[in-house]
This record gives C-alpha cells, sequence and structure tokens, in this order.
C-alpha cells in the first residue's frame, strides 16, 4: 500500500513536469473570442489527462475530469468539469500544424533535459513509417475515401506519416506528418524528409524507411542532404532487389557478420543473422548507394525444428565500416521499431482504430491522433527512462502504466501532492 502511495506522487509529478514545456499557451485559438468558457491550454490539458489515463473517449475524460481528486485537478490546473461537446468542437477546428509544434517543443525540451540520451548507435537514427486510421467519413484532404467494388460501404483513410526516434530508450514519436489524400507515402517522402530536416537537421543522420519510399529520387535527396539511407527492398523482379540478391543473397557466398537469439512466448525462437555486403558495379544511377544487407530469419519449434525462414534486404549509402555488425543487425531491428512499438501501442493500448474519439470530422481525427502521439511520448518517457529501477524499466506493461496514471488522478490527496510543484509554480513564485 505504500509502494502505491509513493507511485501516485510519481505519476500526478510525471505530468505535471511535462506540461510545461508543451507550451500549450502558444497554439493558436481557432475559436472567437466570444462565449469561450474554457481557455485552449485548459482543454488541451484535459484531454492529454484522459489519454494518459487511458480513457477511451471524450465522454470518458469528461467522466475522468468530474470524479478527479481536487488536489490533481488543483496541481494540473483543469477545469472542475468538461463538456466532451465543448472539447470536441474545438479539436475539430484546431490547427495540425499548430499540434506538431507541439511535438517538437517537447522532444526539443527531452533532449535539453538529458531523456533522450543516444544509445546504441554512433548517431541518431529516424524511422520513417505510415499509418492509416479508418473512419466513417471523408474530406479528399485529411481523409482519403476508400470504395469498394463488392458493394461495401465506402470509408475514410486519415494516414500519417510517423517519425521516431529509435536511437534512444525512449523511443519517442518526434513528428506525424498527414498524408494528403491525392499522394501516397512515397510522394510524399520528399516534404516529409525535408521537414525533418527544418527541424531536427542537426539531431539525426540515418534516416530509414520500407520498401514504400524506396526510389532513386528519394535515395538522392538523402545522400544530397549530407545524410544516410536504409531503405527496405521488396519484389524479387525489380531491379534493385536482384542486385541485392545478387550481391548479399544465398548464393553470393557473403556469410553472417552478426547474429541474434530470441525466444517468444510460445517457446518458439527466431534467430536473425544480418549479412554485409560491399555495393559493386552493376547498380546503375545508385552511385551513392554503398552497403547492402540482407536479413535472415530463422524460426525454430520448441523441439528445435526449423519451421520458417525469411530473408529481408536493405539497401544504405552508409559505409558498411561506419558501424560494427551488431549495430547494422540492430539498425535493421529498429527499422521495425515504429511499428512494433508505437503504432501497435497506439492501437492496442490506446485503442486508436476501435476509438479515435471523434470519427465525423477527418481534421478533428487528425488533431486526436497527435494529441494521442504526444500521450504515447509521455508515457514511453516515464516507462522507458524515469523509472528508477532497471527491471521496470524493461517489464512495465503499458496497461498497467495508463492504469497507473488513472489510479493517481483519483485517488490523490492534497497531502500527499503536498510541496510538489510545476515549473510554472516555481516561476510564479521566484
Amino acid at each position: 500500500m505504500r509502494e502505491e502511495v509513493r507511485r501516485h506522487r510519481r505519476m500526478v509529478g510525471a505530468l505535471m513536469s511535462w506540461l510545461p514545456f508543451l507550451k500549450l499557451h502558444e497554439v493558436r485559438d481557432p475559436r472567437s473570442r466570444q462565449g469561450r468558457r474554457w481557455q485552449l491550454p485548459t482543454l488541451l490539458r484535459a484531454v492529454l489527462t484522459g489519454l494518459v489515463a487511458g480513457r477511451k473517449s471524450l465522454g470518458e475524460t469528461e467522466s475522468l475530469i468530474s470524479e478527479m481528486s481536487p488536489a490533481v485537478r488543483e496541481k494540473l490546473r483543469l477545469p472542475p468539469a468538461l463538456s466532451d461537446t465543448t472539447a470536441r468542437d474545438l479539436l475539430v477546428r484546431i490547427s495540425q500544424f499548430e499540434l506538431r509544434q507541439v511535438i517538437h517543443r517537447m522532444v526539443r525540451a527531452a533532449l535539453r533535459r538529458g531523456t533522450l540520451a543516444l544509445v546504441d548507435f554512433p548517431f541518431h537514427v529516424l524511422v520513417l513509417d505510415g499509418k492509416v486510421t479508418s473512419i466513417p467519413s471523408w474530406d479528399h484532404h485529411y481523409a482519403q475515401m476508400k470504395t469498394y467494388d463488392d458493394g461495401r460501404q465506402a470509408h475514410g483513410l486519415v494516414r500519417t506519416t510517423t517519425a521516431m526516434l529509435v536511437s534512444t530508450e525512449a523511443k519517442p514519436v518526434v513528428d506525424a506528418i498527414p498524408i494528403p489524400a491525392e499522394t501516397n507515402e512515397m510522394g510524399i517522402f520528399p516534404h516529409v524528409f525535408e521537414s525533418l530536416c527544418r527541424r531536427y537537421g542537426e539531431l539525426f543522420k540515418l534516416v530509414t524507411y520500407d520498401a514504400g519510399a524506396a526510389s532513386l529520387a528519394n535515395a538522392q535527396l538523402v545522400a544530397d542532404a549530407g545524410k544516410f539511407y536504409l531503405f527496405a527492398l521488396k519484389n524479387e523482379t525489380r531491379f534493385l532487389m536482384q542486385r541485392a540478391i545478387a550481391c548479399v543473397g544465398p548464393d553470393s557466398g557473403e556469410f553472417s557478420r552478426a547474429t541474434t537469439e530470441d525466444t517468444l512466448s510460445d517457446g518458439s525462437t527466431v534467430r536473425r543473422s544480418v549479412f554485409v555486403g560491399k555495393a559493386k558495379k552493376g547498380f546503375k544511377d545508385w552511385g551513392h548507394l554503398r552497403t547492402v544487407l540482407r536479413v535472415r530469419s530463422d524460426t525454430f519449434d520448441r523441439s528445435g525444428k526449423l519451421i520458417a525462414t525469411l530473408d529481408r534486404y536493405f539497401i544504405s549509402n552508409l559505409v558498411h565500416t561506419e558501424m560494427a555488425w551488431g549495430q547494422w543487425l540492430l539498425l535493421v531491428r529498429r527499422h521495425w521499431a515504429v511499428e512494433n512499438n508505437a503504432h501497435w501501442t497506439l492501437d492496442a493500448i490506446y485503442r486508436e482504430d476501435d476509438h479515435p474519439w471523434i470519427e465525423a470530422s477527418p481534421k478533428g481525427v487528425l488533431a486526436m491522433m497527435l494529441l494521442r502521439r504526444i500521450a504515447y511520448n509521455i508515457t514511453t518517457c516515464f516507462r522507458s527512462v524515469t523509472q528508477r529501477s532497471e527491471e521496470k524499466r524493461r517489464f512495465t506493461g503499458w496497461k498497467d502504466l495508463l492504469r497507473w496514471f488513472y489510479n493517481a488522478f483519483i485517488a490523490a490527496s492534497a497531502e500527499l501532492l503536498k510541496g510538489l510543484r510545476s515549473r510554472e509554480d516555481a516561476a510564479a513564485s521566484s
């Protein structure tokens, strides 16, 4: 019981510590001044509080605020009651650019605080990946209309490109760039990359993407910016894949440079091996290409019998000697981190696909997606960095973490939170 009480104070303090760095007061309010009951920062703090507490709708967030400990409401500067319709009316109008800037401010603050210290690689790495959320509406801008020939009902697709910093313990989302309805992941890549360079140009040196963006134009764009790329390849009939197979394929003579082995929950084992080759002549216009990779995944059942084998191929303009063999294998595995960490958490824990909170407004859906990524960053920083115990940092479950926030918001008393001050409070009293 004593540990749980202490945890209440830590959870409230964790959210309090991040809110000032978001600078929500700098977000432009799209509403007219007349008739505003609650200021924009108050409403955004309330929505973020609901998200980190695992609420699945604006209605559940409204209930949380009303049931919350008065002491917690005071510390978080929340209203005594929240109207879900008032919050929704704001979210369907707020600019996605304003909310993306909140993400940028949070990331820069985390870097200054040392929360995002470099680990595992000689430089910072960004992984990019597309994410799609289906909703029953579309506007041909934020949401692309999807139709079917078999009579199924049309729906809208809200698409974003997620950028995750995977060279830190926390692995935060550093941006989520909307993909307009008229283009796709390959088409939006130049805009995404140039935007990341403007925001974080001095932070990262290497960017990875799956085969959806592996074009010569995109690779040249990265190389011309003085950065490195790692692109996945698919489709064995395509030229690049054929050259990669010739370079590091099973018949190339290349041998495994590094290996990892993981035991899965069902008792099976996955052994991954990386084969690294120097890009030889024959890649035509890809003059900047330096390294070709093959990662072989062998799956064994409990008895040790081989039951599946899969080869994946990658290309990079980074010279293979710039990293150790094990780092190359880790780089490929981190390439999947955006899907396994952020996207899985957003869908399985925050229930983004099942409970988008807003459905009739694609712009409102996008606003909620951006706020959900801010909440994800707050929780992943606490889970992976703030907790003092290495065991807790490694094994704390996401559902447990959100439940801890919820319990703290309901139960923390004024006595327990006595002396707990945010940076805003400290600045006001100095």
